[in-house]
């Protein structure tokens, strides 16, 4: 029994370490619970397994996934940087010469500069890498980025779009792909792309959002650098890098919004997919959630019409469903609510300084907040894939519980845009989006060798915005604390 009892303390003691690095005090037990001990916990446990250990999802092409891997990083790095960075190098040796599919590459982007913001390590970018780990074929993990930035510039179809290939985040929209029998996997059917024109707007969304955390890294570098020659090439990198990403833009506003939200897709012939103009699937949220966090067209008024839609078709009282109206015809997305996307329309929501938004979907799709857990089924302390939607024979309905996507992006939700408290590559920038309601709460963050004592008042009931920022009692101007070793109290008034 000795040993068994030496054996759990020990258990103890690595857990408690791995939810001490970030906690949080708000009042609401069941947002405490949530953020400080299940949401991490099973971060952890779907880094380590991927889909490779789940009932739900089997068959071709599951198991270790290119673009699950570097999601799944966001909620797990953290914990253990050093697997996290073990975890890129493996993700990255996977990649094809050319970049690899569709919307793949941008997502190690996606998963790098989440390490990096968090860690500081430069160096990993050094790291000589192989493509599709053939021996011989090794170029830095830069190299992988910059590559990465440019296979979906290399592939942009009759709208400046980018084409979609096989099928982006949403592997069952394939436009590519020609069946109509609904036993035929989408996993293996032929994939036609010879003279398509798919094009996809959520992967135009990604490449923005994805391509800026690239400029500024490449500005990082050029900073950093003693060479001359070398922070000049940087420095060229990023200013054509940003070019790419205007260009992006400007045929997402000309080309991909539809009058009130943003299109999904244009299919193998040029046909327009959710849009008011379909009879069925008009809108889908992936785009929505995209287009919305790279703030295509705020300015103009598309992001908060767009979002708008999304209450008005999508939203339901267990979250907002993937597509609107539902199809009745074969087709794989009938309309069900994945959870996985539905952080992007909440992110969308902090984009947009709607707190009371964001506040009110998180709860929509958190499982220890849903109330009729019979009817969820699932664990009520576990994120699951997918709940069926308002059109379903049972709306509200959980599936596919611990090993999804879902699990990183709603850490990511809450600990980085709701809460506020996200890595840069100077500091900790805080700048939370809460409902009017949150009127304070604390968050103790372990990062890079330092433990910050973070409290945040909101004493107007605002939704967003930084009036004051106290570190270690000195006023700090912005909203960014400095990444500094020891012990720090930060006091924030929101305003």
């Amino acid at each position: 029994m000795e040993k068994v009892d030496k054996a759990f303390a020990e258990l103890a003691r690595f857990w408690d370490d791995l939810l001490d690095r970030y906690t949080v005090k708000t009042g609401n037990e069941s947002l405490d619970r949530m953020v400080n001990i299940w949401n991490q916990y099973q971060c952890m446990v779907t880094f380590n397994f991927s889909r490779s250990a789940s009932f739900f999802e089997s068959g071709v092409g599951r198991g270790m996934g290119f673009r699950d891997s570097n999601q799944d990083l966001v909620g797990f790095v953290h914990q253990i940087p050093s697997r996290a960075r073990e975890r890129i190098i493996d993700i990255a040796s996977t990649q094809f010469p050319d970049g690899g599919f569709n919307d793949d590459p941008c997502w190690l982007i996606f998963g790098t500069v989440a390490y990096i913001k968090e860690t500081g390590d430069f160096s990993i970018l050094d790291e000589m890498v192989p493509f599709d780990n053939q021996p011989g074929s090794e170029v830095t993990l830069f190299d992988h980025l910059r590559i990465s930035f440019n296979h979906v510039v290399e592939n942009l179809g009759p709208h400046k779009l980018p084409l979609i290939g096989r099928a982006d985040w949403n592997d069952c929209l394939n436009l590519n792909c020609f069946s109509w029998d609904p036993n035929e996997s989408f996993q293996t059917t032929e994939n036609n792309s010879v003279g398509s024109k798919a094009e996809s707007l959520m992967i135009a969304g990604l490449f923005v959002v994805c391509g800026k955390d690239y400029v500024e890294l490449c500005q990082q570098l050029s900073s950093k650098t003693s060479n001359t020659s070398q922070s000049s090439i940087y420095s060229a990198e990023a200013a054509r890098a940003q070019k790419e990403i205007d260009a992006m833009i400007a045929a997402v506003k000309k080309d991909g919004w539809d009058g009130e939200w943003y299109l999904r897709a244009y299919d193998f012939y040029g046909n327009k997919i959710g849009s008011h103009e379909n009879e069925e699937g008009k809108i889908f949220i992936e785009s929505q959630g995209w287009c919305a966090m790279a703030g295509i067209g705020q300015e103009e008024g598309m992001v908060d019409r767009a979002l708008d839609s999304c209450k008005k078709y999508l939203d339901s009282e267990h979250g907002m469903v993937l597509n609107n109206p539902a199809f009745t015809t074969y087709h794989v997305e009938m309309g069900e609510i994945s959870c996985h996307n539905n952080p992007w329309v909440i992110i969308g929501d902090t984009v947009a300084a709607r707190g009371n938004d964001a506040w009110e979907l998180y709860q929509k799709i958190s499982p220890v907040f849903i109330k009729d857990q019979t009817l969820h089924k699932v664990e009520p302390y576990v994120n699951c894939q997918m709940v069926a939607g308002k059109d379903a024979a049972r709306p509200g309905e959980g599936k596919n519980s611990w090993l999804t996507g879902t699990a990183a992006w709603m850490w990511l939700t809450a600990s980085q845009y709701i809460l506020g408290i996200k890595p840069t590559y100077d500091g900790l920038l805080i700048d939370p989006c809460v409902p009017q309601t949150a009127h304070e709460y604390t968050v103790k963050r372990k990062f890079r060798g330092g433990e910050y004592l973070i409290t945040i008042k909101n004493p107007d009931g605002v939704q967003k915005g930084i009036r004051q920022l106290i570190v270690d009692g000195q006023p700090v101007s912005g909203n960014i604390v400095p990444a500094a070793e020891g012990k720090h109290t930060v006091e924030v008034t929101m305003g």
